[in-house]
């Protein structure tokens, strides 16, 4: 068993995918075995976060996840503790091995309840009523627990997933009322952050799912473990997706120059004067992040008629009219404040420039005009590596869908993107979702609500401009400058307000 921390890439592996491989497993064991391991993980964690605990609140399901709770739960009263079992099942329906293992729990003395014992004696609570393949929100009964677990005091730990959880989307299919109340439950208050590290807890068995590391899911589950079951995944049984892991360090040699690292353009920043939206400080913070994220040089083309001609806060960038731009020979980062003025400049940058992001304006742009659609796809076939950076309102429009639609299956909406345009894909938003054409998609471990404030999307498209001016691939440029500004914001100083540009400033290669 291990703890999930951003230190390594993991494969994931959808419900799909998880089925065949329990299925295989459970053909070359002996029966019932995977459900004994099962429990035996769940009550070995559950001692060790409540090692003091007495009562021991064990909420199980019809099924077999059910029956992995049932198997907990003859451990912990065999270990001397007072396991409370409450059921929705009967034993004429619960599958074989869930039978077994209410046997099991039975001969060990576990005591079954109709009812939760009372919120004040409860030292731990393990949630094992449904596991993968959830398709509608609890009702009645079920859904009653879940609400009085919210409201618990005691620690929550969830079996392979949290009860409503969508594993292989991260939706939480939950009652609006449960999900408030376990995010009251998990809120701290003044930082205005969830305190999950203690509260809430999932041990993920057999595989890691999708669902656990985007949209609702990491608020879902709090701190993942992960126990593989003695188990190894087919070696036929392809990744459904990835955990990012951390890039690999990129030493510069000391016989370097600037033009060792590309050049990066930032085109965008629409001028106060045009419409009264005043938006330059969004490339200014795209630039400030490319310069500090390791370019070689900075280029800053504003699409401005106020003739700033130096940013004396960072004397460093170099002011570019955009009819200037060698744009071929360029990583241009386009978009970020562009507003309508991103228009008329659009056909070029995408017929012209070398590496390409395009962010905000360009996107917002680019959707509303079918034929720059074909200008985007066409780059693929000319070598010219392209990185969208959509937030899910941004994609939704790029897939004439909505941003509901989008965050219902963020994973395929990505995929969706990556192929129409024939590019790589960043869906930003809780497990940044990072797809190119005929890939599997990768997810972002890093980053926190920090970043939910206004600017930090035009860091980020700085940032992979960077490193796309520094020679990598349009892939691996997306997934090291997504992981770097995630782990950037988690590592920030508890009680300091994170802005786009102190995070754009705190950038290193």
């Amino acid at each position: 068993m291990l703890r999930i921390t951003p230190s390594v890439p993991y494969p994931l592996h959808d419900t799909t995918a998880t089925r065949r491989i329990e299925q295989a497993a459970a053909a070359a064991l002996p029966p019932h075995t995977l459900m004994q391991r099962a429990g035996l993980a769940v009550a070995r964690l559950a001692l060790a976060l409540a090692p003091h605990a007495r009562t021991v609140w064990i909420a199980c399901g019809p099924g077999n996840n059910g029956g992995d709770g049932f198997e907990a739960a003859m451990h912990l009263r065999q270990w001397g503790l007072a396991p409370v079992v409450t059921w929705l099942g009967d034993e004429a329906h619960a599958p074989a091995d869930a039978r077994a293992s209410l046997a099991r729990a039975r001969a060990a003395g576990v005591c079954f309840a109709d009812a939760p014992p009372a919120l004040q004696t409860q030292d731990l609570c393990i949630d094992a009523l449904l596991g993968i393949g959830v398709t509608r929100a609890p009702e009645g009964r079920m859904a009653a627990w879940l609400a009085h677990m919210a409201a618990s005091p005691a620690r929550c730990l969830a079996v392979d997933l949290p009860t409503g959880l969508n594993a292989d989307t991260g939706r939480w299919l939950r009652p609006d009322a449960i999900f408030s109340e376990a995010a009251s439950a998990c809120y701290t208050g003044t930082n205005a952050h969830f305190d999950t590290e203690n509260r809430r807890h999932t041990l993920s068995l057999l595989t890691l799912k999708p669902g656990l590391f985007t949209c609702e899911g990491r608020d879902a589950c709090g701190t993942l473990w992960f126990d593989d079951l003695g188990v190894a995944p087919e070696t036929d049984m392809p990744a459904s997706a990835w955990l990012s892991g951390p890039p690999a360090p990129a030493p510069r040699a000391h016989a370097s120059h600037k033009g060792s690292f590309g050049d990066v353009a930032v085109v965008g920043g629409e001028g106060l004067a045009r419409r009264g939206l005043g938006m330059t400080g969004a490339a200014l913070l795209a630039a400030s992040a490319a310069l500090h994220g390791g370019a070689g040089r900075v280029l800053l083309a504003l699409l401005d008629d106020a003739g700033l001609a130096v940013d004396v806060q960072q004397p460093e960038l170099m002011l570019r009219r955009f009819e200037a731009l060698e744009l071929d020979q360029l990583s241009v980062v386009c978009g970020c404040g562009g507003g309508e003025a991103v228009r008329a400049v659009l056909p070029a940058v995408l017929e012209r420039a070398a590496r390409l992001v395009l962010d905000a304006d360009a996107l917002n742009t680019i959707a509303t005009a079918p034929p720059l659609h074909a200008l985007l796809a066409a780059r693929a076939g000319r070598g010219q590596p392209t990185v969208l950076t959509p937030h899910p309102l941004e994609a939704a429009r790029l897939l004439d869908t909505d941003a509901a639609s989008v965050q219902a299956d963020r994973l395929r909406a990505a995929c969706a993107l990556a192929e129409r345009f024939q590019c790589v894909a960043v869906l930003k938003g809780s497990g940044t979702v990072v797809a190119a054409p005929g890939a599997a998609p990768s997810i972002n471990p890093t980053g926190n609500a920090r970043l939910a404030t206004a600017g930090t999307g035009d860091v980020l498209a700085g940032l992979i401009g960077a490193r796309l001016a520094a020679g990598h691939t349009a892939l691996q440029a997306a997934c090291a400058a997504v992981y770097q500004h995630g782990q950037a914001a988690d590592q920030w100083p508890a009680g300091r307000t994170l802005t786009a540009g102190a995070l754009a400033r705190s950038l290193c290669v």
